[in-house]
């Protein structure tokens, strides 16, 4: 009986056995495809997930955008009461009020004709000289409208740009009445300034400035694109910060222009016509100086480290080319005068214009220096040399500031310089092959135009 009962255990261990393998096997197989239809769904769902957003439009910076109305501010302040002052100290007692009354009547038509027609043809796509008719009477702009600026991914309102770009265009044109003062009808003043603002400052400005902004140079072959709808001198790489060319040169040419149609004011050379208060010429430009900081720092359009660059470089090439007019007229005449003080900083300020964001501090101070110098000359050897009746020297301080500001942006753009060199935006990274001879004939080509025209 003991032996049955063993045989029958031996016999039950045996199967419970065979049950085990069994079962193992079968769980196995059932595994292996039961997988197919665990990772199915997940690769289905895979394939059906939607496509990542696309990346939302940038909004302006607050900073950015307030940066950019201060400096419009600044660069309203320059022309009133600014050059208003500056030039109504400048000319004889009598003629005071002519001057600073077609300094505001100047300013507000410009702001007028900007609106009107002036920014669309300046600032909008068109052909390499002139824009296009998009923007005429400010249409399509609207508080989203934005600006591009030197950043990718970074705007500014287009309103902002807008006034900002319209603020210069006002003091450019009244620049120019310095050279002819004192002997031209109000009606032909405004006549004149109707028709050179259309014909020259425009296509001007839009050959320098106008490009499409950062965001469209993605690879070679969209800057490509990109440059050849942009502005002329542009296109050729001609480098103005916050406007040498388009500003400086361009009036005082058309002033020097206009000095020889107009012809030299009755007793000229024969009798003297002193200004008649140096202490309001001085507060006037102490007013542009001010006022000049947003006219360079606020052209970086950004609140940064641009911006702060520009800003000291103005601080310190005006400062620098006041000391040398200074030293210069000391050294010459004998002593120094108030005139020469307030002469020098506006020299300073127009030579460091074109170069503001792209030198160094030590290039500016060295701008700064060789403009006072070279301007004191403009205002004095050049000027006899000329024989024009340049009533308050703008083609001096003006003309010979600004070509020599731009063709020395050429050299102390250089980053081995102490300059910033020039960004490459499909690269992200400044261009490593910057060379100063190849971009002082891109300046000098830019001086030329803008001589001829």
């Amino acid at each position: 009986m003991t032996y049955w009962i063993k045989r029958l255990l031996a016999a039950s261990a045996a199967v419970l056995a065979l049950g085990s393998v069994a079962m193992t096997v079968s769980s196995s197989a059932y595994a292996d495809d039961a997988k197919p239809a665990v990772t199915a769904p997940a690769a289905s769902a895979a394939s059906a997930a939607p496509a990542a957003p696309a990346a939302p439009a940038p909004v302006p910076n607050k900073g950015d955008t307030a940066w950019l109305l201060i400096s419009t501010a600044l660069v309203i302040l320059m022309t009133l009461p600014g050059l208003g002052l500056f030039y109504g100290g400048l000319v004889r007692s009598k003629n005071m009020l002519s001057v600073l009354m077609q300094c505001m009547v100047i300013f507000s038509l410009v702001a007028i004709l900007w609106a009107v027609y002036g920014y669309s043809i300046a600032f909008t796509e068109g052909g390499s000289f002139f824009g296009g008719f998009d923007r005429l009477f400010l249409s399509g702009i609207t508080v989203d409208s934005v600006a591009a600026t030197f950043s990718k991914g970074v705007v500014v309102p287009e309103f902002g740009y807008f006034a900002f770009q319209g603020a210069f265009a006002t003091i450019t044109c009244c620049l120019i009445i310095g050279a002819f003062a004192e002997r031209v009808k109000f009606s032909a003043v405004l006549l004149f300034t109707v028709l050179w603002f259309t014909f020259s400052y425009l296509p001007v400005a839009h050959m320098v400035w106008f490009w499409p902004g950062p965001d469209a140079f993605t690879d070679a072959a969209a800057a490509e694109k990109a440059t050849a709808i942009s502005g002329w001198l542009f296109q050729m790489g001609a480098l103005d910060f916050a406007g040498g060319t388009v500003v400086h040169i361009n009036a005082a040419v058309a002033g020097l222009v206009g000095a020889f149609v107009v012809g030299k004011r009755i007793g000229f050379g024969k009798e003297a016509m002193k200004p008649h208060s140096l202490t309001l010429t001085m507060v006037g430009a102490s007013l542009l100086w001010f006022g000049w900081f947003g006219f360079n720092a606020g052209s970086a359009l950004e609140a940064n480290g641009g911006a702060a660059l520009a800003f000291v470089n103005t601080f310190l090439a005006t400062s620098a080319a006041l000391l040398s007019w200074t030293f210069v007229e000391w050294i010459t005449k004998g002593k120094p005068s108030m005139l020469g003080g307030a002469s020098g900083a506006v020299a300073g300020l127009v030579a460091i214009t074109p170069a503001a964001g792209f030198v160094g501090p030590m290039g500016a101070i060295v701008i700064g220096l060789i403009g006072g110098a070279c301007c004191l000359w403009g205002v004095t050897g050049l000027k006899k040399i000329l024989g024009a009746d340049d009533s308050l020297d703008v083609f001096g301080v003006h003309g010979v500031g600004g070509i020599l500001g731009a063709l020395l942006t050429g050299v102390f753009a250089d980053p081995s310089l102490g300059g910033t060199g020039i960004y490459d935006y499909v690269a992200n990274a400044v261009s490593a092959d910057y060379s100063i001879v190849g971009q002082v004939w891109i300046q000098a080509k830019a001086v030329l135009t803008m001589v001829l025209l």
